[in-house]
C-alpha cells in the first residue's frame, strides 16, 4: 500500500467517528488525542520499513500517464477476468510489462532521487515494455520451436532477467534480489560446491533460456498467480477501502471490546485482526491501524513497547486469517493443486487459536498491571455500528459463498468487485432516501452527502490497485528465478536431504530446523517470496515423515511470516516501535512473546492433522481444538506470568511443561497437561498471594 493510500485510509479510520454521537466522539477523542501528541511522523516509520510506499508524484501530463497506466493494468485484468484470460505466458508478459513500466517510472534508484525522474528510469520503463513485449510478439515462435534460443532470445532474456533484479531492489528491497542472485549463481556455478548440493552447472545460455523462454522461471508459477487471481483481491482490496470499511472495522472493535480489562488493546488485537483479513502485509497493517490503537492504549498506561507488540503481533497474524490470506495462500493452492477453500478452512482454525492466545496474553497482562478498558459510555454501540456500516460486510460474504460454491478465486474476486460497487450504490441509495424524508431534503442532495462509490472513486481504486499490486508481482517474478533454480538443479530435494541428516531423520528435529530456516530466510522479505523459497526447499523436509503437503506448507508459511516479529529483523515489531516511540528489540521481543502461541501451533497441526480438518471427524477436530486450546492457554499463563494472581518461578514451568505435554499426541499426555494445570490452579486458590506485593487484580472480566 503506497503512503498516500495509507494515510488516506489512517484518516479514514479516525477515533470512532463512524458510528458516535457528537457528545461520544468528544468523549473518545480525548484518549486518542496521544495519536498527534505522541507519534512520530508516520511517513518516516512508513518509508523506513515499507519500501513500496516510498514513491515519486508527479504533476501534469506524467501525472496523468501514471494514472492512466494504473487504471489500465487493472481494466486489463477486470477484462481477463471477465472475458478469459490469454495464453499463460503472453498473460503473464503483459502483467510484468506493466509492472516494470509503473516500476521504473514511479521507484527511484536511489531514495534522494524521489523527486526528479531521470532519463535512464525512462530508457529503462521502456526497455521493461520491451522484453516482455518481445514475449508476446514472438509467442508462436517460442512455444513451437523446440530448438537452442536464438542470440536475440539470449540477449532480451539477459536484459529481462537484470530489469526483474533492478525493479525488485527498488519497490521489494535488496534481501529478496540477494537471495535470486544467489540462485542464479548457484545454477552456473554448481560444479565448484562438493557434497550432495553440487551439480554439474549449467551454461549461462541454458539458465537464460530456462528463466525467459519457458514458464518454470521469470513466467513461472508465482507470476502466473500474480497475473491472476492475486492481483483482483489486490484490486478488490482497494475497492473495500475506498468504502470506507478500515473505519468500520475499527469502529467494530472499539465499541465490542472497549469497555472490558485491558480494552485499548483488545481493540487492537480486533480491528488489526478484521483489518488484516483485506491486507497482505504486516507492515501494512500494523502501521494502518497501529497509528490509532498504539497512542490508545499509551493513554490508558500500557508501556510503549508493549503497546507496540500488541499492534504488530495482532498485525502480522492477519496475514494467516481466512477468508484472504494474502497471496501467498493462493500461491500455496497452485503449488499443492487443491482450491483454495481448502487452504482457507484448514488455516481458520489455527488463526482462531491464535488470535485468542494473544487476546488472553493481553487480558492477563491487563490484570496483572490492573488496567480497566473504557467508561461504556464513552464507546460507541455495537448494533448502532453495525446498523450504520454493516452493509460493508456484504462484499466479503459474497467472497465466502462463491468460494464455498466452487467458484473460482478469479471470478469470485471479480464478482466481488463489482458486488461492493453495486451495494455501495444501493446501501447509499437506500440511506439517503431515508435521511431525506426526515431532513426534508431532496434524494439527490442527500445522497451527495453519502459515501456512495462515484465514477471518480472507482477510478481512483482502479488506480491504487493498480500501484498496489506493483510490489507483490515483482516479488513473484524475482522468485520465479528460485523456482527456475530448483526446478533445474534439483535442489529443493537436496537441501531436504541435507536437513534429514542433519536431524539423524528426527521428527522432531526436523520441524526445529525447519523452524529456524523459515524465521532466517524470511527475515525482511514479502510475505510471498518467504512462501515460495521455504515451499521449495524446505516442507519436502517435513513431508518426508508422512505429514500431509498442506499441513508442511502451513508450517514454513506461519513461521515465515512471524519472522516479521522476530529481531534483528522484526520489519512489524520495529514499525509499532517507531508509532510507539519505544525501544525496537524491546517491542520486537514482546512481540514474540505475545505470539509464542504461534509458534506452537503449527508444531501441534503437525503432530495432529486433524487440527486442519485433514481427514478427521467432527469429534476428533473437537478434541484436537480442546487440547490445543488448553495448552495455548497453559501456555499464556506462563509467558505472563499471571493466572489468579502473579505466578511463582516453579508454577510457571508447572504450566509450561502442561502446554508441552498438551500439544503431544496421546490420552497420557493430555491427561498430565490437564493434571498439571489443575495442580497449579489449586495451588493458586489456596495461596492467593504470589509473589511480591501482587494480589488478585480487579477489574472487568
Amino acid at each position: 500500500m503506497s503512503h498516500e493510500d495509507r494515510m488516506r485510509v489512517i484518516d479514514q479510520q479516525g477515533a470512532g467517528g463512524f458510528a458516535l454521537e457528537e457528545d461520544q466522539r468528544e468523549d473518545v477523542d480525548h484518549v486518542a488525542v496521544a495519536r498527534s501528541q505522541e507519534t512520530m511522523d508516520v511517513s518516516e516509520i512508513v518509508a523506513k520499513y515499507d519500501k513500496e510506499s516510498v514513491y515519486r508524484t508527479f504533476k501534469g501530463w506524467m501525472d496523468i500517464l501514471i494514472r492512466f497506466l494504473c487504471i489500465a493494468f487493472s481494466a486489463f485484468h477486470l477484462y481477463t477476468a471477465a472475458m478469459g484470460a490469454f495464453p499463460p505466458q503472453i498473460q503473464r508478459a503483459v502483467h510484468l510489462g506493466f509492472v516494470l513500466t509503473l516500476v521504473y517510472l514511479l521507484y527511484p534508484a536511489r531514495a534522494d532521487k524521489i523527486n526528479k525522474l531521470a532519463w535512464y528510469d525512462v530508457i529503462l520503463a521502456v526497455a521493461g515494455a520491451a522484453v516482455c513485449g518481445y514475449i508476446v510478439w514472438n509467442y508462436d515462435i517460442i512455444v513451437l520451436d523446440a530448438g537452442p534460443a536464438t542470440d536475440l532470445d539470449f540477449y532480451f532474456g539477459c536484459a529481462a532477467i537484470l530489469l526483474v533484479l533492478e525493479a525488485t531492489r527498488r519497490i521489494v528491497g535488496l534481501p529478496i534480489t540477494l537471495v535470486a542472485v544467489v540462485f542464479l549463481l548457484y545454477a552456473k556455478f554448481g560444479n565448484l560446491i562438493p557434497g550432495m548440493l553440487g551439480h554439474r552447472g549449467f551454461s549461462v545460455q541454458r539458465i537464460v533460456s530456462q528463466m525467459y523462454l519457458t514458464t518454470e522461471g521469470l513466467f513461472g508459477t508465482p507470476l502466473g498467480v500474480s497475473a491472476s487471481f492475486v492481483f483482483l483481491f489486490i484490486l478488490f482490496g482497494a475497492f473495500l477501502h475506498s468504502t470506507g470499511l478500515g473505519k468500520f472495522f475499527i469502529d467494530l472493535a472499539l465499541a465490542a471490546a472497549g469497555r472490558y480489562v485491558g480494552g485499548p488493546a483488545k481493540v487492537a488485537v480486533l480491528a488489526s485482526g478484521f483489518f488484516g483479513t483485506i491486507s497482505g502485509s504486516s507492515v501494512a497493517n500494523t502501521v494502518s491501524t497501529g497509528t490509532f490503537t498504539i497512542p490508545l492504549m499509551k493513554s490508558v498506561g500500557y508501556r510503549g513497547s508493549f503497546a507496540g507488540a500488541v499492534e504488530a503481533a495482532s498485525s502480522t497474524g492477519g496475514q494467516i486469517m481466512p477468508p484472504i490470506m494474502g497471496a501467498a495462500a493462493f500461491i500455496m493452492a497452485q503449488f499443492l493443486g487443491v482450491g483454495y477453500v481448502e487452504i482457507a478452512k484448514a488455516a481458520l482454525i489455527p488463526a482462531l487459536l491464535y488470535y485468542l492466545a494473544v487476546g488472553l496474553m493481553v487480558h492477563m497482562e491487563a490484570k496483572r498491571m490492573g488496567l480497566k478498558g473504557i467508561p461504556k459510555e464513552r464507546l460507541p454501540k455495537v448494533w448502532i455500528v453495525l446498523r450504520q456500516g454493516g452493509y460493508l460486510l456484504l462484499p466479503i460474504f459474497v467472497l465466502i459463498y462463491l468460494l464455498v460454491e466452487g467458484y473460482t478465486p478469479l471470478k469470485s474476486a471479480y464478482y466481488c468487485i463489482l458486488a461492493t460497487v453495486i451495494i455501495s450504490w444501493l446501501a447509499n441509495n437506500w440511506k439517503a432516501a431515508g435521511g431525506a424524508r426526515y431532513a426534508g431534503q431532496s434524494v439527490s442532495t442527500a445522497l451527495a452527502q453519502t459515501n456512495v462509490m462515484t465514477v471518480r472513486d472507482v477510478l481512483t481504486a482502479m488506480e491504487n490497485g493498480g500501484r498496489l499490486a506493483l510490489g507483490v508481482a515483482a516479488a513473484c517474478a524475482c522468485t520465479g528465478f528460485v523456482i527456475g533454480v530448483v526446478t533445474l538443479t534439483g535442489l529443493g530435494l537436496k537441501l531436504a536431504q541435507a536437513i534429514l541428516v542433519v536431524s539423524g531423520d528426527s521428527f522432531a528435529l526436523t520441524l526445529v530446523l525447519t523452524m529456524l530456516a523459515s524465521i532466517v530466510l524470511g527475515m525482511g522479505l514479502p510475505t510471498t517470496a518467504k512462501y515460495i523459497v521455504l515451499a521449495t526447499i524446505a516442507a519436502p523436509a517435513i513431508m518426508h515423515f508422512g505429514v500431509p503437503a498442506l499441513a508442511a506448507h502451513l508450517f514454513i508459511m506461519y513461521f515465515g511470516i512471524l519472522a516479521d516479529l522476530t529481531p534483528p529483523v522484526a520489519l512489524a515489531a520495529y514499525a509499532a516501535a517507531g508509532i510507539a516511540r519505544a525501544e525496537p528489540n524491546a517491542t520486537g521481543f514482546m512481540a514474540v512473546k505475545l505470539a509464542l502461541a504461534g509458534f506452537l501451533i503449527p508444531y501441534i497441526f503437525c503432530y495432529n492433522p486433524g487440527l486442519l480438518m485433514i481427514n478427521a471427524t467432527g469429534t476428533e477436530v473437537a478434541g484436537y481444538v480442546a487440547t490445543a486450546v488448553l495448552g495455548i492457554v497453559s501456555l499464556s499463563f506462563a509467558s505472563v506470568g499471571f493466572w489468579l494472581r502473579n505466578l511463582f518461578i516453579w508454577e510457571r514451568l508447572l504450566l509450561l511443561a502442561g502446554a508441552i505435554t498438551l500439544i503431544t499426541p496421546g490420552l497420557i499426555t493430555d491427561a498430565i497437561g490437564v493434571g498439571l494445570m489443575l495442580l497449579v490452579y489449586i495451588l493458586q486458590k489456596g495461596q492467593p498471594n504470589g509473589p511480591g506485593a501482587a494480589t488478585r487484580a480487579s477489574g472487568t472480566a
